[in-house]
């Protein structure tokens, strides 16, 4: 199959193309390594340095034909689209909104999205949310994303593209930028293995739904190779404080930093987890790596990295 990422350099959607050619299939990739990173590129896909609001995007689609559209391309960071809501959404509004056009233009079966389970459901009422979860999003880039499924759901009902929605989690993982995204997993191991202090905003007693970055490909996976289409939550179910974090990430690095509380960040959710039984029961999904064998192999990279 030939199958077009966007987003293909980034965090999530270099470890989806290394699996994609691994399995075999035909990889383009497009990518304008505003955050994504040349070294994560895969060689054995074909690269278009790219940003999916350029006009060039036509030419990828004309020249390549893919058959399935992964859509990872993103402006991901949850402070930076509350600093300038107007490129949140030029990006992830815009920019997707070129990607669908030129997806019925050309053709294209399938389109996955990768969305966001902790930005669309906002403070939650349920615990963890499904998918039918009112969607009240605290930030920009919550509204960017849900706009971007409202598209999404558009062009299937008049352009006869297939469509997947995954609302991911927190995803960490090797990769994770400590610079570039909002991932307090890569920021605190890096400064963990630095020696130097993280802060934990406000109490740490705020939680999140971590999934492993290799649960999360084969979740684009499963819904890439089936007959399937509609909305699902991609996480574990499992609440995890920031603090509790922070103690498993001390252990796994050896650090010798204590708990140093800053002020809490304003807007940010109390509590976020997710219910992603409905991909558990259609697809047989199921999400392998434990929290802490997962931060185990992240720390392990970062330690490579920086050696």
């Amino acid at each position: 199959m030939k199958v077009l990422v966007t987003g293909g350099a980034g965090f999530i959607g270099s470890h989806i193309v290394d699996r994609l050619v691994q399995e075999g299939h035909d990889v383009v990739v497009v990518d304008n390594l505003s955050s994504g990173k040349r070294r994560n590129l895969n060689r054995a896909a074909r690269f278009y340095k790219t940003d999916i609001q350029s006009w060039r995007l036509e030419r990828v689609f004309r020249n390549e034909r893919p058959n399935v559209v992964l859509h990872l391309a993103a402006q991901m960071d949850v402070r930076k689209s509350v600093e300038d809501p107007l490129f949140d959404a030029q990006v992830n509004v815009l920019g997707t909104l070129n990607i669908l056009q030129q997806t019925v233009k050309h053709g294209v079966r399938k389109v996955v999205f990768s969305s966001s389970g902790g930005a669309i459901y906002g403070e939650q009422d349920v615990f963890p949310a499904p998918e039918s979860h009112a969607t009240m999003p605290l930030s920009p880039y919550g509204l960017s994303k849900l706009c971007g499924e409202q598209y999404l759901s558009y062009y299937e009902r008049v352009g006869g593209v297939q469509v997947v929605n995954l609302r991911y989690a927190n995803v960490y993982g090797p990769r994770q930028d400590p610079e570039g995204e909002a991932g307090v997993v890569a920021i605190f191991i890096q400064k963990l293995l630095n020696n130097e202090q993280p802060v934990i905003n406000g109490n740490g007693r705020q939680t999140r739904d971590f999934v492993f970055v290799e649960d999360v490909v084969e979740a684009n996976l499963a819904v890439m190779g089936q007959e399937t289409a509609g909305t699902y939550n991609v996480g574990t179910g499992v609440e995890t404080s920031v603090n509790d974090l922070f103690r498993i990430l001390v252990q796994h690095t050896g650090s010798t930093c204590k708990e140093l509380h800053g002020p809490a960040k304003k807007g940010e959710q109390a509590r976020s987890v997710i219910d992603a039984t409905k991909l558990r029961h259609e697809l047989s999904w199921e999400p392998k790596m434990s929290l802490s064998d997962g931060l185990k192999r992240t720390v392990e990279y970062f330690k490579q990295r920086m050696g």
